[in-house]
C-alpha cells in the first residue's frame, strides 16, 4: 500500500499555518502588557511560554509527519531565532536613534514582525524556485552566509545608519517630516499638507532593516532543507515572542558576552555545510547537534570570561545597544 500523502504538501498547510500565524499574534498583541511598559519578569515568562509553545510545534510535526520533519523544524527555528536578536539588536538601536518613546514601542515592533513575516514568506518562495531552476544558486547562498557571518563579527552597529537607509531616504524625498511626535500617529496635516511623523520613519527604517535580514537569515534555512512550509514554519515561531524577548535583550547583551562570535560561527558552519552539500550530506539531527552544541559553548565562554574578567560588570554595560 502507497504511504499516506504527507500533512505538508499542498496548500493545506500554508492555510492552517497562516490561520495559526494570525491568533497568536493577536494574542500577543491583546494579552502581553496592553497599554503598558511590560515588567523584566513579564518579559521573561512570556518569553519562555513562547518558547514551550514553539517547540510543541515540532511535536505537531512529528504526529502530522515524520521525525526528520521534526527535526528539521526545530533546526530551522534555534537558527532564525539566534538571528532573530539581530533584529532585536537593531530595533534597539532605531528606537534610540529616532527618540521613539516607550508607550509607542511596542507598537512598532508588532507592525515589525508583521512586515518580517510577510518579507521572508516572499523570499522563502522566490528562493524556493530559484534553486529548483539553477543549482548554482545552493553555492552563492552559502558565500552569502559566509559574508554574513563576517558582518556579525564587525558589529551590528557598524551596520545601521537611519541617514542613509534607502527606505528613509525615500520616505523623506516624497514626504515632509515632523520634528516632534503626535501621539501614536504616523501621518498628520500640517498647513493643508501631509506630513510623516518620527514613528513612521521609524517603520520604514525597521521595514528596510527586516528585508536585509530577510536576505540574511532565509539561506541558513535552505541550508538545512528546501521544504518551503518547515522554513516558514520555523521563522514564524521565530518571530512570534519577539515583543516579550524584547524586554529581555538589553540583559542578554550584556551577559553574553561572546553573541555575535557564536551566532557567526554557526552561520559560517552552516554555509559550509551548504557548499559540501553535493559531496556529503549531513542530516538534520546533526545539525540540530551542531548548533545546540556552537551556543552551548558560547554561553559556557561567556559565563567563563565574565567570571575571570574583573572588569566584567564594566564591559557589560558597554555592551549594551547604544551604551545604555
Amino acid at each position: 500500500m502507497a504511504p499516506p500523502l504527507g500533512f505538508f504538501s499542498g496548500p493545506l498547510p500554508w492555510v492552517v499555518l497562516a490561520a495559526v500565524t494570525i491568533a497568536f499574534l493577536w494574542i500577543d498583541l491583546h494579552f502581553f502588557a496592553r497599554g503598558r511598559e511590560p515588567s523584566f519578569r513579564e518579559g521573561l515568562w512570556w518569553s519562555i511560554g513562547w518558547l514551550v509553545v514553539s517547540l510543541l510545534a515540532a511535536v505537531v510535526v512529528l504526529a502530522l509527519s515524520n521525525g526528520d520533519d521534526a527535526v528539521t523544524y526545530t533546526t530551522v527555528y534555534f537558527i532564525e531565532r539566534s538571528l532573530s536578536l539581530d533584529n532585536l539588536f537593531v530595533f534597539i538601536l532605531l528606537f534610540a536613534y529616532f527618540g521613539v518613546p516607550e508607550e509607542h514601542r511596542a507598537r512598532l515592533l508588532f507592525w515589525g514582525i508583521v512586515a518580517a513575516l510577510v518579507l521572508r514568506g516572499l523570499a522563502i518562495l522566490g528562493g524556493v524556485a530559484l534553486i529548483e531552476q539553477f543549482h548554482i544558486v545552493i553555492y552563492l547562498l552559502g558565500v552569502l552566509l559566509l559574508v554574513l557571518a563576517y558582518r556579525i563579527l564587525k558589529g551590528v552597529a557598524e551596520n545601521v545608519d537611519p541617514d542613509k537607509n534607502f527606505v528613509v531616504r525615500g520616505v523623506r524625498r516624497f514626504f515632509p517630516v515632523t520634528g516632534e511626535y503626535h501621539a501614536a500617529h504616523w501621518f498628520v496635516k500640517l498647513d493643508g499638507r501631509r506630513h510623516v511623523t518620527p514613528l513612521f520613519l521609524c517603520l520604514a527604517a525597521i521595514v528596510a532593516a527586516d528585508i536585509a535580514f530577510a536576505v540574511d537569515s532565509i539561506p541558513a534555512a535552505f541550508a538545512i532543507t528546501r521544504d518551503s512550509v518547515l522554513i516558514w514554519m520555523g521563522n514564524v515561531f521565530a518571530l512570534l515572542g519577539m515583543r516579550a524577548l524584547f524586554v529581555l535583550v538589553e540583559g542578554l547583551i550584556r551577559r553574553f558576552r561572546y553573541l555575535d562570535e557564536t551566532i557567526a560561527v554557526v552561520l559560517a558552519l552552516v554555509a559550509v555545510k551548504l557548499l559540501i552539500e553535493d559531496v556529503y550530506k549531513i542530516g538534520p539531527e546533526a545539525s540540530l547537534a551542531m548548533v545546540a552544541g556552537c551556543f552551548a559553548i558560547g554561553i559556557a565562554a561567556s559565563l567563563i570570561g565574565d567570571a575571570r574578567d574583573p572588569d566584567a560588570r564594566t564591559k557589560q554595560a558597554e555592551r549594551a545597544p547604544g551604551g545604555v
